[in-house]
């Protein structure tokens, strides 16, 4: 069926997540024109800012404010937004557009494919490529090996990491498409006839990336329901629309998915969305051994509908606790919920502290005073300020005379507020050949040295391992930051070999964050778990560069649960007094 391609009579107000997403674009085409690093930070600034801003820029410009308030947000980012927001484009991005190769931006945004080798290709490659099959192309007929800066090795690289992009469906990262999900949950709920609404599937079971969005709707009149979302704001195309489902595609590209059940069949449509497929296999496998049936509608005896109306009745009827979203992988979760052996996972209220906490001083947009205040008012105890060591020019890294200062700071700021503790801190760059970029006499000061890789993430295997296991071999070292380097679906985690840096860690009594940057969520679910089972503590991070990074805390928990963690496997559930301990123990 073909349907219009915008939703008729709907708004065209310009949102937070369409100007983040252009601010996004303009950094990536500074940066393929190699223009001034700082400029484009701030850009990706503005557009981390515009994500977590707690109102639409929309609505805040009609009742008369502005978007300079934002922090980190000056006149100029705040004249586009509101240019943005009057006219939906950005003459910047306009007039940047045409200056650099469509191709190129694609090209980037392949892992593991930076800016400078995007546009060598695009320029050095002769028929001049128009298309990622063409650069593939190129590649396998041994092309690009003659390019400067390339080689037969490289070439390979290329090749294998374009055939990855052709085999991979499109995904986004969780907190890009939260905004999405959560405003169509506010829709939703509001409709009169809706009983109960959800967002099931990976974004559900809090997946790092997701593929779409599934909406699950208990109502007696789904067809109002269909067409609720379907005159959604946001709604950009119409791919289907029934009087129990409805599909549409949104602005910024997510797929959402609704399906509107009766009020009794409302658990197992959940439970059955949500997924994961072999979680939800080994499910049907025991209904099978029970003689029951179970879908979507479901769990039937016969004709009898047995269990239905929530998914806590479902596991019940199989004799299972009920199993948190997270854990629903076949990963061995049914088992433990059989003999009643779930971990009590961890929860963003066992949290304490954060000991990753970046402010002005470095390359964060708020002071400490600021950053503190915005930690106590989540509820948080206590923060590590722990900004940039000197060799992060970029991010305007501390050195030793700015960071005695900040010691005098903190030290004034917790006489001053003796409910709550800023502890001194620092993030300090792990070099190539593993030494630290901050002397012994220095670290002995800090409270908490959180140790960080931020360059050369290409090392052999052995190289890079080694270089960690190095840096973890000093005394002062408490915590390994965002321990692979990924950036999901922009940089591949490092080659480490996970294993030795964990034994590692465990002797030394290292912890490993979970850190809670979007683009990040590093470590993964997997490796969790791994540290677990090695006895390695973890620290949860929110790596916050401005007040409202805090809700980074969230991602990192997330992280957390699907690794099966518990608060006495997290460092900073423990009180500030305890932590201060268990860090003097380990040195």
């Amino acid at each position: 069926m073909t349907r219009a391609p915008k939703n008729p009579g709907r708004s065209e107000k310009v949102g937070n997540q369409d100007i983040a997403r252009a601010f996004d674009e303009i950094a990536d085409l500074l940066e393929l024109e190699s223009d001034n690093p700082f400029r484009i930070r701030a850009y990706r600034n503005a557009a981390r800012t515009m994500r977590g801003a707690p109102e639409e820029a929309a609505d805040m410009i009609a009742r008369g404010g502005d978007p300079d308030d934002l922090p980190g947000i000056g006149k100029d980012l705040a004249a586009q937004i509101a240019e943005m927001v009057s006219s939906g484009r950005l003459t910047r991005l306009d007039r940047l557009r045409p200056e650099v190769p469509a191709l190129a931006l694609a090209l980037s945004h392949v892992p593991g494919i930076g800016p400078r080798h995007a546009m060598d290709l695009c320029e050095g490659l002769k028929p001049r490529p128009q298309t990622l099959d063409d650069v593939l192309a190129a590649a396998l007929a041994g092309k690009v090996r003659a390019l400067p800066g390339f080689g037969r090795l490289s070439e390979q690289k290329l090749a294998e990491r374009l055939q990855v992009e052709q085999k991979r469906e499109k995904r986004f990262k969780w907190a890009s498409v939260r905004p999405y999900a959560e405003a169509l949950l506010k829709r939703l709920m509001a409709e009169p006839s809706v009983e109960a609404v959800a967002v099931a599937g990976s974004y559900r079971r809090r997946k790092e990336t997701v593929g779409d969005l599934d909406l699950i709707a208990a109502s007696e009149t789904p067809a109002r329901v269909t067409k609720s979302l379907v005159a959604a704001p946001d709604v950009d195309r119409v791919l289907a629309e029934g009087p129990t489902k409805a599909s549409v595609v949104l602005r910024g590209g997510v797929q959402v998915d609704l399906r509107a059940v009766p009020r009794e069949s409302y658990g197992a449509a959940l439970l059955y969305f949500t997924g994961s497929k072999a979680h939800n296999i080994a499910l049907r496998r025991m209904a099978q051994q029970r003689g029951l049936k179970i879908n979507e509608y479901g769990v039937f005896r016969g004709e009898e509908r047995v269990a239905g109306a929530d998914e806590a009745s479902i596991y019940r009827l199989f004799g299972l606790d009920e199993i948190p979203p997270e854990l629903r992988e076949d990963s061995g979760e049914i088992d433990a919920a059989a003999r009643g052996g779930l971990p009590r996972l961890v929860g963003l209220k066992d949290i304490r502290g954060d000991l990753h906490v970046h402010t002005n001083a470095s390359d964060g947009a708020n002071t400490l005073q600021e950053m503190a205040q915005a930690a106590r008012a989540r509820g948080l105890d206590y923060i590590a300020v722990t900004d940039h060591s000197q060799r992060m020019r970029i991010a305007h890294g501390l050195n030793r005379e700015r960071l005695l200062a900040q010691f005098e700071a903190i030290d004034r700021f917790n006489e001053e507020n003796p409910d709550f503790t800023v502890l001194k801190g620092a993030e300090v760059d792990i070099l190539p050949d593993g030494t630290l970029d901050l002397e012994d006499d220095l670290m002995r000061w800090l409270d908490v040295v959180v140790a960080a890789v931020h360059s050369d993430f290409g090392l052999p295997r052995d190289k890079q391992t080694e270089r960690v296991l190095r840096a973890l071999d000093n005394r002062f070292v408490f915590i390994l930051a965002h321990p692979t380097g990924r950036l999901l679906l922009e940089r591949a985690p490092g080659d480490l070999d996970m294993a030795r840096v964990m034994r590692a860690a465990r002797a030394r009594g290292c912890c490993l964050e979970i850190n809670g940057q979007p683009e990040r969520l590093d470590l993964n679910d997997a490796h969790c778990r791994m540290a677990k089972a090695e006895g390695v503590r973890l620290s949860i991070g929110s790596d916050a560069h401005r007040t409202s990074d805090f809700a980074n805390l969230d991602g990192a928990v997330a992280q957390a649960r699907r690794g099966w963690l518990e608060a006495r496997d997290i460092v900073n559930t423990l009180p500030s007094g305890k932590l201060k301990a268990l860090i003097a123990a380990s040195r």
